[in-house]
Order: structure tokens, then sequence, then C-alpha cells
């Protein structure tokens, strides 16, 4: 090989070395950049708690069906929900327990992320309390229950009668918060 190839491999190394290391940096920089923009935008109202508000009134002519799902990506926990459906009227309160497991030796950080069916429920479901607000860290073997408190507003359309929670976890990497309320 020549010196000039030599020379001309040398610097191609240098140039996608910069580009991987500002592909990176860019990478990186995305999460507050997301972060500020679903603030601005209200998009990211799904990590938030709501207030119930004095005048919420209950439809007692109708019943809604609720299914909760639990799942776990990517992570050695057990996740269930104590009760995997109830029966109410909108503009009921409701509140019920999952359980979770760690089921590994290491201490593991987590964050859940809801998911509604049908897709348009979450304009009408008010959460109070939910371990999907924060991350949530387990000691090895720990095993602990959490409380999702909501209610689902009365004008949610009356061809509507059965709808699905579901949560699922994802591991955090060591280091990284959930995403700011």
């Amino acid at each position: 090989m020549t010196t000039t190839s030599t020379k001309a491999n040398v610097l191609m190394l240098k140039k996608l070395l910069i580009f991987t290391l500002i592909m990176f940096a860019f990478g990186y920089a995305l999460v507050p950049f997301y972060e500020k923009f679903c603030e601005v935008t209200g998009i990211n109202n799904l990590l938030k708690p709501d207030v119930l508000s004095k005048d919420n009134w209950v439809d007692e002519s109708r019943w809604l069906a609720i299914e909760f799902d639990a799942n776990t990506r990517g992570l050695p926990w057990s996740f269930k929900p104590l009760q995997t459906s109830a029966r109410i009227h909108p503009g009921e309160p409701i509140n019920v327990m999952y359980e979770i497991t760690n089921n590994s030796d290491r201490e593991i950080a987590g964050q859940a992320i809801p998911s509604y069916s049908p897709r348009y429920l979450e304009k009408h479901l008010k959460k109070f309390e939910c371990f999907c607000f924060t991350k949530q860290v387990l000691k090895p073997n720990e095993t602990r229950q959490m409380p999702v408190q909501f209610v689902i507003d009365p004008g949610l359309p009356d061809d509507i009668n059965t709808v699905t929670i579901s949560y699922t976890f994802f591991e955090l990497p060591e280091g990284v918060n959930v995403i700011k309320k």
C-alpha cells in the first residue's frame, strides 16, 4: 500500500469517527428536545396526574366493561393487574391494583407506558394516581403492589361499552430519568 492510500484511509477513518460522534451526540440531545416539544404541545399528558373536578357526574344509565392488561418488554419482571376486569358507570372513580415482581438478582429501574383501546379513550380517561407517572426501581426479588386511580368521563360515546387499559414496562438504562411531569 502506498503512503497516499494510507493517508486517504486515515483521513476517511477520522471523518467516520467524527461523524459517529456527532450522530451519537445528536441522538443523546434528542431526549431533552423531545421532552420540551411534548411539554409545549401538550402531547405528553399521558404521564401527568389529572384532577377530579367537583362537577364530575356519574352516568348511572349505562355500564362500561373495563379490561386491564399488563406487559413487560426486556425486563425480568412479572407484572399483572390484581383484577383483570371491572364494570363501572361512566364518571365513577375506580381504584385498581397492579403487582410487579423483580425476578432477577439485580436492582432494575423501569417505566410503564400506558396504552388504551379504543384509541381515543385517552381523551375521556382522567388518571389521579398511577405508577406510570414515575420511574419504578425494584430491588432483587422485590414484589410491590401499585395503585391506579382513574375515572372515565361520561362524555365517552354511547356506542362504546368495553375499554381496555394496558401498561407495558420497559427497562430504563442506568442514569436515565423518567419523562418529567
